[in-house]
């Protein structure tokens, strides 16, 4: 089913029937010869881009990472493109079509495809509070992208910053995390984690259900950042205590190994298959989208895998940089 997105007479057909679904869908063809944009606009308010390999190998499995973008930046900026100046800076803060190329470089045994899901609000916790609904709404996204790109088992849901609401919207749609997502990965993105909702207890039984599920959470200390002179979070706000949140609810039911790794603080269970890297921030900075522009993205597809830590290190130079396009 993958192949025919890539063919324009067979990516229509695709497209009419998703019309079933979406109010549109086109293909976008200006980009490298290595990979194809293909958008859909989901109701209600979303957005989303499924970036495609050039080719797809019927042979081989599909990883679909699906990536809940950031409060205030759009599908484009999220893809990111070499920088010039008088360019908006979000173009150039998290990169993820250059990280998505670097894992493609690294992974050869199975087919990557990456989702990214944008809402009209440019923000999915405000999305969500606009839409009661909303939890019903995510797992349809989630289901209708899985359709567009051949049902694959191995999912991942992924976000950076207000992306991780859309991550807490999906379990809050189920009893139970579904068996197709394999990894889920916070890059500064858990603000919304919630136990009274039963959040660590969802999560804590999905990864003893299978050896291959991997959760990756990844924050900083921002109790202290200060902005204008003012700290940028309350006192029980921000990603280090969301982060604290979910270490303690995870130590009431199995032992947590810390360790320290230079600046990274990192908590671990589950055989290292779930992981809490807190980076602590001795200098007191803004670190928020540093840490996916770091190699963020690639080290939370990556780790725990045998590509872990292979050619790129986190939060070292970006490893990505000779894949960055120009549009």
């Amino acid at each position: 089913m993958l192949v025919v997105a890539y063919k324009n007479v067979q990516s229509a057909i695709v497209c009419c029937c998703a019309f079933l679904f979406f109010p549109s869908c086109f293909t976008s063809n200006d980009l490298t010869i290595d990979e194809r944009n293909v958008y859909f606009h989901f109701q209600p308010n979303t957005r989303t881009m499924i970036n495609f390999p050039a080719v797809i190998d019927v042979h081989k499995p599909t990883q679909l990472i699906i990536y809940a973008l950031p409060n205030g930046n759009s599908i484009e900026m999220t893809a990111g493109k070499k920088f010039n100046k008088g360019m908006d800076w979000h173009f150039d803060i998290q990169h993820i079509a250059a990280q998505t190329r670097f894992i493609r470089r690294e992974i050869t045994d199975r087919n990557i495809v990456v989702a990214y899901v944008e809402s009209e609000e440019k923000s999915w916790p405000a999305w969500r509070q606009k839409f009661s609904d909303n939890a019903a709404h995510i797992a349809r996204i989630v289901n209708y992208i899985r359709f567009e790109t051949g049902n694959p088992v191995d999912v991942t849901l992924s976000a950076h910053s207000g992306g991780g609401s859309f991550i807490t919207g999906f379990i809050n749609a189920f009893d139970s995390i579904p068996n197709f997502i394999t990894r889920i990965a916070y890059l500064d993105a858990n603000y919304s984690f919630d136990d009274s909702l039963q959040h660590g207890k969802k999560l804590f039984h999905w990864l003893q259900g299978d050896t291959t599920r991997t959760l990756m959470v990844i924050a900083y200390d921002d109790r202290e950042i200060m902005l204008n002179g003012k700290k940028i979070v309350g006192r029980a706000g921000g990603t280090f205590r969301a982060t604290q949140r979910m270490i303690q609810s995870f130590a009431l039911r199995t032992e947590l190994i810390s360790r320290q790794d230079s600046t990274l603080r990192i908590f671990s269970t589950f055989d290292d298959r779930a992981r809490f890297i807190i980076h602590t921030n001795p200098d007191t900075l803004i670190l928020h989208t540093v840490l996916v522009e770091r190699n963020g993205f690639i080290h939370a597809i990556l780790a725990n895998t045998p590509y872990e830590e292979k050619n790129y290190t986190f939060f070292g130079n970006r490893a990505y940089s000779s894949l960055i396009s120009e549009n």
